[in-house]
């Protein structure tokens, strides 16, 4: 039987995205990035006006929106969101609403329903292995030098229209970096579930790294 669920953890401007639905096109698997269900959250309670203070009113929020986030697809409540969540009102709030244990607790139960529902998935965000899916066949854990990361984002912030020099988006990885680890979300390899695949995406090319991926799916199935 071939691997049916992957799990890929690490930090911003690793891969994780790129990386996870060209493994997923490999393995006839579809994706879910549960960092994006975080901040349609964010979104949904910053245009509703719900207190970020308020765990049982975000918490509730997370449980009634209805998000379509699979193969890259970003909808909530059937509105296309893909650019607005990754503005700067949301980045900067979004770490505050993943922070909150009734926020995760329900959205962590979409995510394992949502796996369950397509039997199966590659499943991208920050403590897939070890919190959401600590169970799957297959954990990757991708990372990045600092400087590799923040040029990354920088391309994506230019290819969204969206103006941002090298060091602005360093020191909003930095910031980010520092306030999910506070939450205990996997950033570091040593992070990394203790049976995952490590790979340091720095110097290698996407076709390099998908290749290891699915080499240790072949090796599991």
């Amino acid at each position: 039987m071939s691997v049916r669920v992957v799990a890929v953890d690490g930090p911003a401007g690793s891969g994780k995205s790129t990386v996870s639905r060209a493994v997923a096109d490999v393995l006839g698997l579809r994706t879910l990035d549960t960092g994006a269900m975080y901040r349609c959250v964010t979104l949904a309670a910053l245009e509703r006006g719900v207190d970020l203070d308020d765990e049982a009113a975000l918490a509730a929020l997370s449980e009634s929106v209805h998000l379509d986030l699979a193969d890259g697809t970003v909808r909530l409540d059937d509105r296309d969101v893909a650019a607005e969540i990754r503005g700067p009102e949301v980045t900067g709030a979004v770490s505050t609403v993943a922070g909150r244990p009734a926020v995760r607790a329900v959205l962590v139960a979409r995510q394992r329903a949502w796996v369950a529902a397509q039997d199966g998935g590659v499943v991208e965000g920050r403590d897939i292995g070890t919190v959401v899916l600590p169970d799957a066949p297959l954990k990757v854990f991708l990372t990045a030098r600092d400087e590799v990361r923040a040029a990354r984002r920088q391309r994506d912030e230019a290819a969204a229209q969206r103006s941002a020099d090298v060091e602005a988006v360093r020191a909003a990885i930095d910031a980010r970096d520092s306030a999910d680890s506070s939450l205990g979300r996997a950033l570091r390899p040593e992070d990394a579930a203790p049976d995952a695949l490590v790979i340091d995406t720095s110097s290698m090319s996407l076709d390099e790294v998908v290749a290891a991926v699915v080499e240790r799916a072949r090796m599991l199935s």
